[in-house]
């Protein structure tokens, strides 16, 4: 099965989004926690999201909203008045409409997951076969959490049923899972995605971001294992279900996703991509008048840069428009294109004659990042300088849940390669660094982008910038190292 799988996702890639929740349980009334919590999620998605109640005189609350064209807070703030309980969870998601609530012989409850299910369509033939039905279709799909609902309530117990899913899902899952008695929360069998557990007096949170924490008034007190599962209340919280020893936690998390100020596995985002930037800066040689990061996610590692180089940093580029989706996000090139023009102003005063190293996460389709240099050369720079921190993206992510389903040739790397050999092949010949073929499609990629040279992180750096094992991180999209 999961050499099918692999295939299955051989010529086609989805590209990266994530979603995030956020959950407390208090003695008093935890509205705005819940409501200031899922906020802070909103990096994690651009599409819907959903807030659920619970109190014991009117049991569940729930609403859902589409985000595509307006701020989360704008859809939900008028309509706290209408909630009421002491605790609840949000999600923020770029795939289906959540939180789901459900009727069971194991008591009613509401679910939110960050999930991908690779092998739902079989799942489903699983529930038809037996006179199952699916009520929260969407889009014409079977709504994932609903799916992973289904399977909770196979088993005798929430735990037995969580565990089910562990076992039978291909993919990841972690969830929240909302009853009259709290909060059961449980990562994913592999951790590939975080849960972690906030403290205050008299109340407990449970977040994918340490970051929705601070301002909520919550400290970090637990990172829950991989396959972990525990059930949470006012107090604390008790574990249902130990940690396995295996753990595949998404390295990109580190790299672009999360929020700088939070914390996976005790590691700090921001630290650590200043420390990618530093560890380019120990391998580049190249001569430069300044550094810039490309807003938001490369500033952190071209200050890491900067500082290593002794160079000034300087924003050539100023964020205006930060509620435009991400550039690889719309399902539209045309709007891609748009996208990725727009939300970014050269400032041509700093650029004019100058030698610029400007650093960004990562390259996906290159689309950003080529107008980008063709704005700073219509600017008057006299060279552009481009160094990546993380290594070329090669292969589609089975494991994580992306919006929409692309061509593995859309990925920069990959039309390389194809630019190189004539088809789309040898693809593991150009995972080494230090490979001949590996230069020549760096070289591919730069000149394609218009850059007067390109670097990208070697991944040995980058996981010693994160610093844990490399066998408790995934590095799949780089090395196609990982499985189900």
């Amino acid at each position: 099965m999961i050499i099918l799988a692999l295939l299955l996702f051989k010529k086609f890639v989805d590209f990266p989004v994530m979603s995030g929740f956020y959950g407390s349980v208090s003695r008093s009334s935890c509205i705005d926690d819940v409501f200031y919590g899922t906020d802070y999620h909103s990096h994690l998605g651009t599409k819907r999201a959903g807030l659920v109640y619970y109190d014991s005189e009117i049991g569940f609350r729930r609403r859902i909203h589409n985000l595509e064209n307006e701020y989360f807070r704008n859809k939900f703030e008028t309509e706290l008045k209408e909630f009421k309980g002491n605790s609840g969870m949000g999600v923020i998601s770029d795939t289906d409409p959540q939180p789901i609530l459900f009727n069971s012989h194991l008591g009613p409850f509401a679910l939110v997951t960050v999930s991908r299910i690779v092998n739902i369509n079989e799942l489903a033939d699983h529930f038809l076969a037996r006179k199952k039905h699916f009520t929260e279709n969407f889009m014409g799909n079977i709504n994932p959490t609903e799916m992973v609902a289904n399977i909770i309530c196979e088993g005798d117990s929430f735990v037995e049923g969580i565990t089910n899913v562990f076992e039978k899902i291909q993919g990841s899952c972690s969830l929240l899972l909302l009853t009259p008695d709290g909060i059961i929360a449980a990562r994913d069998r592999l951790g590939r995605t975080p849960v972690v557990i906030g403290r205050r007096d008299g109340a407990r949170a449970v977040a994918s971001e340490t970051s929705a924490f601070p301002n909520t008034g919550f400290e970090t007190e637990y990172f829950l294992g991989p396959g972990e599962i525990v059930h949470i209340r006012p107090d604390g919280f008790t574990r249902l279900k130990a940690p396995g020893k295996r753990m595949q936690i998404c390295a990109f998390l580190w790299v672009y996703y999360g929020f700088p100020t939070s914390d996976y596995e005790g590691r700090n985002v921001e630290e650590v991509r200043y420390r990618c930037g530093a560890a380019l800066a120990r391998h580049d040689s190249v001569e430069a008048d300044f550094v810039c990061g490309v807003p938001d996610s490369g500033v952190g590692h071209a200050f890491g840069y900067a500082n290593e180089k002794g160079l000034p940093y300087m924003s050539s580029f100023s964020k205006y428009t930060p509620t435009w989706p991400r550039s690889f996000m719309p399902q539209r090139q045309i709007q891609r294109e748009l996208v990725a023009r727009m939300k970014l102003i050269p400032n041509k005063k700093l650029t004019r004659g100058k030698r610029i190293i400007f650093l960004d996460d990562s390259i996906v389709r290159g689309t950003q990042l080529r107008d980008n240099t063709r704005d700073l050369r219509d600017s008057g720079a006299a060279e552009l300088h481009m160094r990546i921190a993380c290594p070329p993206l090669l292969y589609p992510c089975p494991f994580l849940n992306f919006s929409q389903s692309r061509s593995t040739l859309e990925l920069a790397a990959r039309k390389a390669i194809v630019s190189l050999e004539g088809e789309e092949k040898n693809v593991e010949e150009y995972l080494d660094p230090d490979s001949e073929k590996y230069l020549l499609m760096v070289k591919e990629i730069s000149a394609t982008l218009g850059m007067d040279t390109l670097m990208f992180q070697r991944l040995d750096d980058l996981v010693k910038a994160i610093g844990l094992p490399k066998n408790k991180l995934c590095t799949h999209c780089w090395d196609g190292s990982s499985s189900f």
